[in-house]
């Protein structure tokens, strides 16, 4: 097939890119297989990161051309005619926010008038957590061009059918990010990292008030209860804050946590992934809300055991004392116990062995299988 990946992907940033290179790494093994991205993805003025451009070279991913301006309807217009003379056989579209509604639903129905291709919607989202007048309305609109559809979770499969019932899907579950290079020593991670504490827990992504860290923090505090058996358990809180960050520090302060709570507020450049998830003995999302996130899926490709809360589909992905606990979300008291029993057991281990196993079902080929199935090629 000749396919068309129009979405997010370098030189512009962030864990849609990532998706997007993969997917079209891999796609390219069996098709022929072309991406194109923004040249204006955000308004700046809306923006609340630093930049939506990537920093440097991506090892092995050449940059897409920049065809799309996500505001102007004349340009989505001139781009479905430039899409439509590389004859696609299909369009592929990573949706996560109905504010490209628009954007992709006028390049799809264009693009399928001109040529006939399918269309096949893979949904993060189909209404998100942060609900804004539109999303909906936008979404319809988009979702109506749609053939197909890929969910990777059970909440959103739920969306989807709420939203649009009879619609033709299939569920796979979000592969492993494998974008970031090997595994590191934990001794060469801290090193690089400057990190002595022999107890380390990782918060990684952007900072937004949903993720939680607010919870972990006050769950920080909690585990001083059992100080005397564990020991000092140190929080690295990693990733660009898309809210003030003053509030999380007043709490460190508040509590007398300063020594073991060490925030990184800043986007984390792709040759650093690996060096804090290989510094961490266990990866904590204490998400308030989710449909899912690509954070476990980062874990374990470094075989990392995550602590999760039991929101959207984190769940799905976390086997509850296996590869990991699943704690109720909003309770420090909760995450804190079972930060305390993966040290006390002695999990590290056990549970990274059991990631090793429990990732292969995240593989790439099973999704790629999984979108060929559908459309029929």
């Amino acid at each position: 097939m000749k396919i068309i990946i129009v979405g997010t992907a370098f030189p512009l940033r962030g864990g849609i890119a990532h998706y997007n290179a993969l997917l079209a790494h891999h796609l390219g093994k069996r098709h022929d297989v072309q991406t194109i991205t923004f040249k204006r993805q955000y308004p700046a003025l809306f923006f609340p990161g630093k930049t939506q451009k990537e920093s440097g070279e991506v090892k092995g991913v050449e940059a897409a051309p920049r065809w799309i301006d996500s505001m102007n309807p004349f340009n989505w217009h001139r781009v479905a005619d430039k899409i439509s003379r590389l004859k696609p056989d299909l369009l592929i579209f990573k949706y996560w926010l109905p504010y490209f509604g628009p954007c992709f639903g006028t390049i799809a129905r264009r693009v399928k008038k001109k040529t006939g291709a399918k269309v096949l919607f893979i949904c993060d989202n189909v209404i998100p957590h942060e609900r804004r007048p539109g999303d909906v309305l936008f979404t319809k609109y988009a979702f109506k061009q749609a053939d197909y559809f890929i969910v990777q979770s059970e909440s959103v499969e739920r969306d989807l059918l709420t939203f649009f019932p009879g619609v033709v899907y299939t569920k796979s579950p979000h592969p492993i990010y494998e974008y970031f290079g090997s595994q590191l020593s934990k001794t060469d991670a801290r090193s690089r990292l400057n990190v002595a504490e022999e107890k380390v827990i990782l918060f990684f992504g952007y900072i937004r008030a949903y993720k939680g860290l607010s919870v972990l923090i006050d769950a920080m505090k909690e585990l001083e209860r059992w100080k005397a058996d564990l020991g000092t358990i140190n929080l690295l809180a990693v990733g660009e804050p898309y809210e003030d960050v003053k509030k999380y520090y007043r709490r460190i302060e508040e509590l007398r946590l300063g020594p073991r709570i060490r925030i990184i507020s800043d986007y984390v450049p792709n040759d650093m992934v690996a060096v804090y998830f290989s510094a961490a003995d266990v990866v904590v999302l204490p998400y308030l809300s989710a449909t899912q996130s690509g954070i476990v899926q980062i874990a374990y490709n470094f075989d990392r055991p995550v602590i999760v809360t039991d929101v959207g589909g984190l769940s799905e992905v976390t086997l509850d004392g296996i590869t990991g606990y699943v704690v109720p979300p909003n309770n420090p008291v909760a995450l804190a116990d079972a930060i305390r029993k993966f040290y006390s057991g002695g999990k590290e281990m056990i549970f990274s062995e059991n990631v090793k196993r429990e990732k292969k079902k995240y593989s790439w080929e099973n999704f790629i299988e999984a979108i060929e199935s559908i459309v029929g090629k």
